[in-house]
């Protein structure tokens, strides 16, 4: 419980701790308690959600953000990208996709805080974890340690970030949305690794931040050692369970990451957290002390080019509120829109109130917070039974409680909100293909020679990531042997075999030019053999082997002594044994002659010869397609460089926008490893053949910004690793036009139907009855009841079915509240749908509805 007078301590030592913020002409405290952060002279409950500015565009990011806030949101927090910034050494990028100033502008401009995560380590699932590749050729480096060279650039790198930001006031100090910085991330997860140089290093590092002076709070995440003011804050799923608290009793309760799905790596199944499961965390939270929690991710977007770490999908947290194309996925954003609301209902309580917990039965316990002579209380009922509901009796009411789920009473009262109970809609994302994009593909191809002899430059295979330093994914090992004539075998049915053991990630081989085989590992295990036959002949024969990364590692210590690429190469089944070419000699090519010349822009394609296609074309080919449109006189070119039966291939094309303002999407069927450019920009790399255990890629959909796009004559280049066939690729629009609903006669009515005003809590409308609500996203309209019953429906979203009670005019029903508006409400009145009619008065009535949005005109159903 806390008390008066430790509330009244902890303010005053946040004063001595305060630094100044500007606001009009006043100048007013940042400080922070036990209870929160007080901002501008205010307490706040803060709700935030990590957007990540290189993840999207300059062009998304204001509706990403307006969606954020119309989410219940008053905060966007964002890691800072180290190796986006600073490629190589003293060379700074803050252009387009990586203007950071601009993104956090655009937060202000949005009315939001900012919260900034400098790291400069920040894994994130992201290439290095930030770190760009450099620093691992600075001598006798040791990444986050207390190593004097690591520490000299980390210190460069966030001090010239926050002079950047003070330079352009963007600190709350100066009258700027940022109120959070963090330095380091997760620590404590390898502390004990670098065992004292770890405990100094935090030290350190927290007192560096400090020195700064930057006038808002440092946090460090996970990191119960976190220096003098600087707040260690909790990162999981259900912190309000599992934190332990912070390290000082001055410092309040944040929650830097809420997990609001799992990054995905290629091979994974999807990733579900259910928005009920969020809801419960969060309401726990805030009912245990909390006052800040921030989503992550709350719109994950995409890993362009070639920033994913080791293995990780070009999509990332896909299933966050906000996908990856910037739509809401419903219920998940509207369910926690309604809970932040009903929060909010309770700020005052929460941030001026006594906490007080009493246990209702075995399961069941009310939190609640009230203020000493006033009517401020705040109440949250929770049943931790996962399995059963329950009814208990609360200050003289009795209250349902569905399994797993807390109630939210704003006045101590009134339930608004239950975490298990969904009233927001419902939405499925539809991948409709463009009109403008159906034709018919004739093909033509520019071969390109695989490397056989390269100059020897080394005894054994050189170390992958040292040859690439992060400039590309590949590097063709070429080395040769001389076979005598009686060392192959007499039997035309035993051939020799090739083994390499490769350190990751994967891998093409080539004996004397001709495609033998390929293999990969995996995100759990980089590591990986490639066994293949072969076919060897009297005298020299030439070996290739083309290594392959997919991302740097972004995690663990001494991540500065990781290694990848091939280190053991043998041919097996010769009559004189095993032969170690290992150490054979060896010679090396950095990048594929494709990178190099460019060819994914219009300039490079253009230093090529193409050909008509032969069936039985080369391994490594260009080929080039002409596509003509069905609904333009426009025709499109298509090119490829390509390997022919299991190689490389590039695929590129000129085809106009698709139609319309929808998101834009290229689904790869028929093609199987490699990596996309649109107009010259990569928009990252594709793995079709890493099948998942359910039977399907990992990913299919490659999102293609529309601010990379011309009205016309877009640049389309695919690099294909393996077999393929490209004619089946095709481009998407991407919308969530499908909307549904689905209540229950018992359902709390929705959150909005009370408000807080004039420091009373009341209902907003007479009649708070449970209702279906439905909205088309973009101002669109509903043009079509797709499902509606009222009795017993059951299924999901796209996937509803009737069940044995169902009213038969139920879509009617609908359709008179709904067709031909952008917004709507279905009542539960059994009395709209049954009249006086009733088939079956004892069971309990659900409402299923699914519609279909459009800019088009409303269709009704014959009845």
């Amino acid at each position: 419980m806390v008390k008066c007078h430790f509330l009244l301590t902890a303010t005053l030592v946040s004063l001595m701790l305060s630094s100044v913020i500007a606001h009009g002409d006043k100048k007013e405290g940042v400080t922070y308690d036990g209870r929160s952060l007080i901002i501008n002279g205010k307490r706040e409950l803060l709700f935030s959600g990590s957007i990540h500015y290189p993840r999207s565009t300059p062009e998304m990011w204001p509706e990403l953000i307006q969606k954020a806030k119309r989410g219940g949101l008053n905060v966007i927090q964002t890691y800072v990208f180290w190796n986006i910034h600073e490629p190589e050494q003293g060379k700074f990028n803050f252009e387009g996709s990586y203007d950071l100033v601009k993104f956090i502008k655009t937060i202000g401009e949005n009315g939001m805080f900012a919260t900034i995560r400098l790291g400069p380590f920040i894994q994130a699932e992201w290439n290095h974890g930030g770190l760009p590749y450099w620093l691992r050729e600075i001598p006798d480096i040791i990444f986050r340690s207390d190593n004097a060279p690591f520490k000299i650039q980390m210190e460069k790198f966030v001090t010239m970030i926050i002079n950047k930001m003070k330079e352009e006031k963007l600190f709350a100090s100066q009258g700027g949305p940022i109120v959070l910085a963090q330095i380091e991330n997760e620590y404590n997860t390898v502390q004990l690794a670098y065992r004292n140089l770890g405990v100094s290093y935090v030290q350190w590092a927290g007192n560096m931040a400090l020195g700064l002076k930057t006038g808002v709070p440092w946090v460090m995440c996970k990191q119960k050692d976190a220096p003098g003011p600087v707040i260690n804050t909790c990162n999981g799923r259900h912190c309000g369970d599992t934190f332990t608290g912070p390290n000082s009793p001055d410092k309040p309760h944040l929650w830097t990451e809420n997990w609001t799905a799992q990054f995905r790596v290629f091979g994974d199944p999807p990733s579900q957290r259910s928005v009920e499961d969020t809801a419960f965390s969060v309401a726990r939270w805030f009912s245990k002390n909390g006052s800040l929690v921030n989503y992550y991710m709350y719109h994950g977007g995409t890993n362009f080019g070639r920033t994913a770490a080791s293995f990780v999908t070009t999509r990332y947290y896909d299933e966050a509120p906000l996908d990856e194309y910037g739509l809401q996925r419903e219920p998940k954003w509207g369910h926690l829109k309604d809970l932040h609301r009903a929060l909010n209902l309770c700020k005052k309580a929460l941030l001026w109130g006594t906490p007080n917990v009493q246990r209702l039965s075995a399961d069941v316990e009310a939190r609640f917070y009230e203020q000493p002579g006033t009517n401020d209380c705040a109440a949250f009922l929770a049943n931790n039974n996962t399995k059963e509901p329950e009814t208990v009796t609360f200050r003289g009411e009795k209250y349902y409680l569905p399994a797993k789920s807390i109630s939210i009473l704003p006045d101590c009262k009134t339930v608004v909100y239950n975490t298990m109970t969904v009233v927001s809609q419902h939405n499925s994302r539809n991948f409709v293909k463009s009109r403008k994009t159906d034709g018919k593909l004739q093909w033509e191809m520019f071969s390109e020679t695989i490397p056989s002899n390269l100059p020897v430059d080394s005894r054994i295979p050189r170390e992958l990531y040292n040859l690439t330093k992060d400039k590309t994914d590949y590097t063709w090992f070429t080395t040769t042997i001389n076979v005598d004539r009686n060392d192959l075998s007499a039997r035309k049915d035993i051939n020799p075999v090739l083994r390499v053991a490769s350190l990751g990630h994967a891998m093409v081989a080539f004996v004397n030019g001709e495609f033998i085989g390929s293999a990969h590992g995996s995100q759990i295990e980089k590591s990986f053999v490639l066994q293949r036959s072969v076919k060897l002949k009297p005298g020299i024969n030439f070996v290739t082997l083309l290594g392959s990364l997919v991302g740097l590692p972004d995690s663990g210590a001494y991540m500065e002594h990781r290694y990848a690429g091939p280190r053991g190469v043998s041919i097996l089944g010769l009559n004189t044994g095993t032969l170690d070419l290992s150490s054979n000699g060896w010679g090396h090519q950095v990048a594929l002659s494709g990178e190099t010349a460019e060819v994914f822009t219009k300039e490079g394609g253009a230093k090529v010869t193409w050909s008509k296609v032969n069936k039985d074309g080369p391994p490594v080919t260009w080929y080039k397609v002409m596509l003509e449109y069905y609904f333009s006189q426009t025709p499109i070119k298509l090119v490829s460089w390509c390997s022919y039966r299991h190689h490389i291939f590039l695929l590129q094309t000129l085809f106009d926008a698709p139609e319309g303002k929808s998101p834009v999407s290229v689904r790869m069927t028929g093609m199987k490893k490699g990596m996309v450019w649109i107009n010259g920009r990569s928009i990252g790399r594709y793995w079709m053949t890493f099948i998942s255990p359910l039977g399907e890629p990992t990913q299919s959909e490659y999102h293609i910004p529309r601010s990379y796009l011309k009205p016309t004559d877009n640049l389309m280049v695919i690099l294909e690793e393996e077999e393929a066939s490209p004619e089946k690729i095709e481009i998407l629009t991407v919308n969530r036009d499908t909307i549904c609903s689905y209540v229950n006669e018992f359902h709390p009515p929705n959150v909005r139907s009370w408000e807080r005003k004039n420091n009373k809590f009341t209902p907003v409308a007479d009649d708070e009855k449970p209702a279906a609500r439905l909205k088309c996203p973009n101002q669109k309209k509903i043009v079509a009841v797709q499902f509606a019953s009222f009795g017993d429906p059951s299924g999901t979203c796209g996937n509803f079915a009737v069940g044995t009670c169902d009213s038969p005019i139920s879509k009617k029903v609908v359709e008179q509240h709904c067709l031909g508006k952008n917004s709507c409400v279905i009542p539960m009145d059994k009395g709209l749908f049954n009249g006086n009619k009733d088939s079956c008065p004892n069971l309990s009535k659900n409402l299923a509805v699914q519609v279909k949005c459009s800019d088009k005109n409303p269709k009704r159903s014959a009845n």
